[in-house]
Order: C-alpha cells, then structure tokens, then sequence
C-alpha cells in the first residue's frame, strides 16, 4: 500500500484520502445514494433500498451537498460567461410556513448552465390570520433586504470570474433595480428588466416576452419542483433547516449541469455543461464523485462559505450545528 507524508506535519496518510468516501463506514453506499436522491426518492426509501438506516442517508445526502457546492464553485469559475444571465428566486420554506425564504440561481439564458445560488430568508407576505401576524412580530426583521444583498453578491461573484460587461435579466422585483443601482455595478452589468405583466389578452405581448426572457429560470425552478418533493408547493416533505435546503439545490445544481441532458426526448442531446465548454460527454456518478474536493483550496466566495460551514442559522431552532469537522468534511 502505498503511503504519503506530509510535509508540514510529518504525518503519513494514505491514497484514501483523496477519495470523497474518506472517513465514511460505507463507501459502497455513495453511487446508490446519489442517483436515488436524484430520482426524488425520499431518505427513508433510499434506506429500504439500500439496506441502511435513514440517519446514515441523511448523513450522506449532507456530505454529497457539500461535496457539490464545491464542485459547483470548481465548473462556474471554468466556464466560459460568454452569455446573457438569467437571475430569480426559487421561493420555499424551512421548518414551517413563517420562515419563508428565496434561493437565488443564475442560470446561462443560452446554454442553461447555473452558474451560482445564494441564500435570501425573508419575512412572511401575503394574507395572515391574527396568530399568523403575531408569529411574524416575534421574527427578528432582516438588517437588510436579503433580495438585494443576494443578487449584489451573486453579480460580484460573476463579475469576478469574467472580463466583460455582465448582461443580468431579471423580472420587475424593486429589490433588484436597486441592487444595481450601485456606480460600482451599474457601469459592468446591464440590467435587463421583463416585470410580470396581468396574463390578459391586452398584456400578451408583454407576457410572451417575459416568459422567453426567463425561460431558463423558470425551467429550472420547475425542474427543481418536480425532482425534489421538499420544494413542492403543498407538500409534508418540507425541508426542517435551511443548511439541509441548500444542499439539496446544490446537489441538483450539479446533476442538472453535468449529468441531465438538456433534454430527455433527444438521445444525443448534451448537458448544460457541455454546451459551455467544460466537458465532452455527460458525466457518470463516478465521475462526479471521483475525487475529493478539499474547501480551502476551492476559494470559495463568502456567501457559499456560510453554506458549506453550515453558518446559515435556522431562527426557531434551539440547535444549529455548524460544519466543523476537520477529516471528515
């Protein structure tokens, strides 16, 4: 067996080190476990199939999220952002209906490559009983509105990673107007706006536009939706903390560039990834998960840092456990 030693510590370590399974018990269980996940299959399911217990699922769905959210980070900052970005919120919840919150995505309008998601915890809108608004009193209110922050961080990361004016289309949300009303911003990004018009007759043009506009985004969310039983509109499969929510997107994030065709009726169709430049053929599990990804060398943005160290804390909880094992990561 051939064995390492490393030069700033002595210690000596073997070739599983550099393997995704480092530090698990069942190595054999990550394939299974990520292809079930990507079928929607639940973790109790997944554990049927498998023969092991939900927990020792939900650990790994875990670890292939972070793993993901660095492999995200490694092919976003490969591609080349030759495109137009299409940028909006999937909008779910977390432990129950009064901590609603958004998950930015921004999604290639032309090869629907998702480049980025960001995290934006917002406070609950629309109609409320009495109870309902005393609840949302005792919420603390966000220093800032999270939409705003969020789209900024997401146009600074992509900003970083190309030397061209960022054309963004989003629809009318204010939030995003004056995210880019910034000097630093408004001179790289040109701002494409399509508001959501009334669906009537007098506004069809208007609404036919729009949806061509931010077809990618809005494929995308629906794709999420119908391959993730958490982010359904009415469903009792919610997700209970927001670090387990984006790792799940972050997971599907990955599936959706480097292994789904960009469509299932076309055998030779490619993936997203495929048509950017960063790879020949779809990607296989192996392929996804065939090396392990180590995050302080991945530099990753502040925003996703929090994601991966599990940072982003879940209010009505008493326990929010952040991601702090130093082998098992």
């Amino acid at each position: 067996m051939v064995r390492y030693r490393c030069l700033t510590c002595r210690k000596t370590f073997g070739q599983q080190a550099f393997d995704p399974t480092y530090y698990k018990k069942k190595a054999h269980l990550l394939e299974p476990i990520a292809a079930a996940f990507a079928a929607n299959s639940c973790h109790r399911q997944i554990a049927r199939t498998v023969g092991c217990a939900p927990s020792t699922v939900t650990h790994w769905i875990a670890h292939l999220g972070r793993h993901s959210l660095l492999l995200l980070n490694r092919t976003s900052a490969a591609a080349r952002l030759h495109e137009p970005i299409v940028y909006d919120h999937l909008e779910t919840f977390a432990h129950g209906q009064d901590y609603p919150c958004g998950i930015g995505i921004a999604v290639g309008h032309r090869s629907w490559f998702a480049y980025g998601l960001d995290f934006a915890a917002h406070r609950r809108t629309g109609q409320m009983t009495t109870e309902q608004k005393i609840r949302q009193e005792r919420i603390p209110r966000p220093k800032e509105d999270p939409y705003r922050r969020a789209l900024r961080d997401t146009a600074r990361i992509l900003l970083s990673r190309s030397r061209r004016r960022l054309h963004l289309i989003t629809d009318g949300k204010p939030s995003y107007v004056d995210a880019l009303r910034s000097p630093s911003l408004q001179r790289r990004v040109l701002h494409e706006v399509h508001p959501n018009p009334r669906r009537t007759p007098e506004d069809r043009a208007l609404a036919r536009a729009r949806d061509r506009a931010m077809f990618p985004s809005d494929q995308l969310h629906a794709l999420l939706r119908h391959s993730s039983s958490n982010l359904k509109r009415e469903t009792i499969a919610f997700s209970k903390r927001h670090n387990a929510l984006l790792e799940r997107i972050a997971f599907l994030l990955v599936w959706r560039n480097l292994v789904k065709r960009r469509s299932e009726r076309v055998p030779e169709a490619p993936t997203a990834a495929m048509v950017v430049g960063i790879t020949k053929r779809p990607w296989s599990w192996e392929q996804v998960f065939g090396r392990r990804l180590f995050p302080w060398r991945e530099r990753l943005p502040a925003s996703w840092e929090r994601i991966y160290r599990r940072l982003i804390v879940t209010t009505p909880l008493a326990v929010n456990r952040p991601h702090a094992l130093r082998n098992a990561f």
